[in-house]
């Protein structure tokens, strides 16, 4: 005889139910059950395994009777469809009984031994003339029952914010306790129709990695404590708590996205051993920074072998430099260049051998200016010559 984890009922009850015969279920198979509420229809979820039983507490017994027929899906939708006109008909009867109470759903049981009526109120209601009349009403056993706002979202509630089917509505046995603690350490904004699940309180998601995040903020440091890290001595602004960094304030007023790991020591003002704190930490970090100075020696060694080129030319390190033709062309182009016969002239002086060469009288330089000044004046005075004719007014010999 097998043990299969069912689920029944309009609050989605867990139970734990063996077969009479030898009929294997698999997950999904809707089936007829006997539970101690009466005769139902349920849902095959797993078989119930040891690892499955000891995940449920306080869970029902009772027997799977047969798989569900053609004629058993018509019966219930059949009831279904009853329950609605005993939801209305009961409104009308609180109405008139005037009592403080909301209905939430009305329930019969598929043997229709029973009619379950769950109701939200605040305070208690004393509803024995209440449940006379719904007896008589409807002519069956009236059982009343008291739920909450999160009782309500399992019975009435489909999809959360996240587009999946509600928490309490598939998964979960009994609601969890959900504090604003949880979703302050998680960093979760605290708008409420943000943090707010379907029945208006806090979503029952909140609670499921609370328990991971104390874990992981136990292995941080507080904020404000005083570190020493490997970029040097600060204070902790912020945690970080999944990805396990920390902001940290240096001495310097740099601000730094640290890795636990990069924090060498913790310093406590009030502790007796302060100073040796501080020693040590000290201590930490000449040793991690004379590490550090050997890696970057040891990388600049391999890569002074590496950067030798084979064929003559200029190296990594020259290029980084600029020792190349690239570096020197770039030291020589505020005057001095070096020409191609090895000697070492300004540019100033080339130019001005250059315009030596070309010009005759470059020798005076003030006397050739002199003639050209002369030469435009006797040509402004003599506009009115013809073209051909000499200074004198003859012709041309």
């Amino acid at each position: 005889m097998s043990k299969y984890v069912t689920r029944y009922g309009s609050m989605r009850l867990l139970g734990v139910l063996a077969t009479r015969s030898e009929k294997q279920y698999v997950r999904g198979d809707r089936v007829v059950v006997r539970t101690n509420r009466g005769l139902e229809t349920g849902e095959i979820l797993c078989e119930a395994t040891d690892n499955a039983l000891e995940q449920m507490n306080n869970s029902s017994n009772g027997q799977i009777i047969r798989p569900m027929s053609p004629d058993d899906e018509m019966e219930l939708g059949r009831l279904q469809k009853q329950q609605e006109d005993f939801f209305q008909r009961s409104q009308k009867i609180v109405a008139r009984h005037q009592l403080d109470m909301e209905l939430a759903e009305v329930e019969k049981l598929f043997g229709g031994e029973r009619l379950i009526i769950y109701y939200i109120s605040e305070d208690r209601v004393d509803f024995r003339e209440l449940v006379k009349e719904l007896a008589a009403e409807f002519q069956m056993r009236i059982e009343m029952r008291q739920i909450g706002v999160r009782d309500e979202a399992k019975l009435l509630a489909d999809y959360g914010d996240c587009g999946k089917p509600v928490c309490c509505n598939t998964h979960l046995m009994k609601m969890p306790p959900v504090s604003m603690k949880m979703a302050k350490l998680q960093k979760a904004t605290l708008d409420p129709t943000k943090i707010s699940g379907r029945c208006g309180r806090l979503k029952c998601c909140l609670r499921y990695e609370y328990d991971t995040y104390v874990s992981l903020r136990q292995e941080l440091p507080r904020s404000g404590t005083e570190v020493i890290t490997s970029s040097g001595r600060g204070k902790i602004l912020n945690q970080e708590i999944l990805s396990q960094q920390l902001l940290v304030e240096l001495e310097s007023g740099r601000r730094l996205m640290l890795h636990v790991s990069e924090i060498l020591t913790t310093l406590d003002r009030k502790s007796p051993e302060y100073e040796s704190q501080v020693a040590d930490g000290e201590r930490l970090l000449a040793a991690a920074r004379a590490d550090e100075l050997d890696v970057m020696m040891g990388q600049e060694a391999l890569g002074g072998e590496n950067d030798a080129p084979a064929d003559g030319g200029p190296s990594q390190g020259e290029k980084r430099h600029g020792k190349g033709k690239q570096g020197r062309r770039r030291r020589n182009r505020r005057g001095q260049r070096k020409p191609r016969d090895g000697s070492s002239e300004s540019v100033s002086q080339d130019k001005k051998k250059s315009s030596a060469a070309r010009s005759p009288d470059s020798a005076d330089g003030s006397t050739s200016r002199s003639n050209n000044k002369r030469r435009r004046r006797r040509r402004r005075r003599g506009g009115g010559r013809e073209p051909n004719q000499n200074a004198e007014g003859g012709k041309p010999t």
